[in-house]
């Protein structure tokens, strides 16, 4: 892919969307391009997080071990690993191609590099991540009230 379409593709993602031009132009020229094939496994569970994969084009598909809990079909644009952009973590399952794909790796030091250069990209990813972490937590107390109204829920 050129960069100008890694750049469209990136501008498709909620983390990336306000982000200036040259910001997101910095992280597609600076990403790692990586193509995979069917059967190729990006990341395994617990492995130590370093940052996150956009992908570009093909299918992906997030194992969870978890018993009763389904695998996730991963279609273009996603990015996979938001978190790892910000801190680390241990990665929750294994990441497998389930067609031949092509991703953008995009490790937290370039992640952390662009928000020091782009200080209003910088302002913009973190009202981003503020207001989803506003909504996780309605949502868990939510979740958690109707548990403690309703036992049979969970």
């Amino acid at each position: 892919m050129s960069l100008e379409s890694d750049l469209r593709e990136l501008g498709r993602i909620p983390l990336f969307a306000a982000m200036e031009y040259e910001a997101l132009r910095l992280i597609a020229f600076a990403g790692e391009a990586r193509i995979l094939r069917a059967g190729d496994i990006v990341f395994r569970k617990g492995d130590i997080s370093d940052g996150g994969y956009v992908l570009l084009n093909g299918l992906l598909e997030l194992e969870s071990p978890t018993a009763g809990r389904a695998h996730r079909a991963i279609t273009p644009p996603m990015l996979v690993g938001e978190l790892a952009l910000i801190t680390e973590t241990e990665r929750p399952g294994t990441l497998v191609a389930r067609s031949p794909s092509s991703v953008l790796r995009i490790s937290r030091d370039l992640f952390q590099r662009v928000l020091r250069e782009f200080p209003r990209s910088a302002r913009q990813t973190r009202d981003f991540v503020e207001t989803r972490l506003a909504a996780y937590l309605r949502d868990i107390a939510e979740t958690s009230g109707r548990r403690f109204l309703d036992p049979d829920i969970g």
